[in-house]
C-alpha cells in the first residue's frame, strides 16, 4: 500500500506539468536516459539499401522484424533489383514472402511500388516525403522509415505499436487519444524533440519497448526510466493498468 501511495503521489505531479517547456524538460531526460540505454539504437529489419529497407518495411506490416529477416534474404537473392522485382511472377513472391501474413497485398504492393521506381524515378527509391508515399503500399509510417534509416533524413518519426505505447506512458503525448492515434503522437513527439533526434528517439523507443516496457507486464521496476514515467508502478501482477 506504502509503495502505491508513494506512485500515485509520484503521477500526481506528473499530472501538474502544464507548461510545453515543462513537458520539453522532461523530453530531454527520457531521451538523455534513452542515448544511455541504446547509444547504437538502429532498425532491426536487415537491409543492405533503401530498396531494400522499403520492401523488408512493407513486409514488416502485421508481422515480425524475425519473419521479415528470414524472407528477404531469399527474396532479394531472385529479384535484386526494382526492375526484376516489378516483373517478377506475382505467384513466386507470394510464395517467398508468404509467411509474413498477408501475403497477397503484400506482392501487390511491393511489386506496384518497384514498377513506379522504375517508370518515375530512374529505378532509384525517391529520397523525399512527397515521393515516397505516392508508392503502392507506402504510407507516411514506412516513408519516415525509409527517409531516416536509409536517407539519414529526419523529417517524421516513425510511430509503431511500440513507439505508440511508448508515448503514451511516458506522458509524452498528450493529445492522441490512445497509444494507436499515430498522427497526433508524432505531433506531439515532434513537439517535444530536436529534430536531429527524431529517427534515433523512434529505434530507441521500440527497443525500450521490446527489452523492458512490454506490451503486458512492463518491467518498470527494472526500468531505468521509470522516474520519468507517470505510469510506473501502475500495472499490476497480471499486467493490467491500474492507474
Amino acid at each position: 500500500m506504502v509503495v502505491m501511495n508513494m506512485t500515485r503521489t509520484k503521477s500526481a505531479g506528473f499530472a501538474l506539468e502544464k507548461s510545453l517547456a515543462d513537458k520539453k524538460k522532461r523530453a530531454r531526460e527520457v531521451l538523455a536516459g534513452l542515448h544511455k540505454l541504446y547509444p547504437e539504437a538502429d532498425c532491426a529489419l536487415t537491409h543492405e539499401d533503401p530498396l531494400q529497407l522499403l520492401i523488408a518495411t512493407i513486409l514488416s506490416a502485421q508481422s515480425t522484424d524475425v519473419t521479415v529477416n528470414k524472407v528477404t534474404p531469399v527474396l532479394f537473392q531472385r529479384y535484386p533489383t526494382a526492375r526484376d522485382l516489378a516483373e517478377a511472377p506475382p505467384a513466386e513472391v507470394e510464395r517467398i514472402v508468404h509467411s509474413s501474413g498477408f501475403f497477397r497485398q503484400k506482392t501487390k504492393s511491393i511489386q506496384g511500388a518497384c514498377r513506379k521506381i522504375v517508370e518515375e524515378f530512374g529505378g532509384k527509391v525517391p529520397d523525399t516525403l512527397e515521393q515516397l508515399v505516392t508508392l503502392p503500399g507506402v504510407a507516411r509510417k514506412t516513408a519516415n522509415v525509409v527517409l531516416g534509416t536509409a536517407f539519414g533524413k529526419n523529417e517524421g518519426i516513425v510511430v509503431d505499436t511500440h513507439v505508440g505505447r511508448l508515448a503514451t506512458r511516458l506522458g509524452l503525448t498528450w493529445t492522441s487519444k490512445d497509444g494507436k492515434d499515430a498522427v497526433k503522437i508524432e505531433r506531439d513527439l515532434i513537439g517535444l524533440f530536436p529534430q536531429d533526434e527524431w529517427t534515433f528517439l523512434g529505434h530507441a523507443l521500440i527497443w525500450h519497448g521490446r527489452r523492458v516496457c512490454f506490451a503486458r507486464k512492463p518491467n518498470c521496476p527494472g526500468c531505468t526510466l521509470e522516474r520519468h514515467c507517470p505510469s510506473a508502478g501502475l500495472f499490476n501482477e497480471a499486467g493490467d493498468f491500474r492507474g
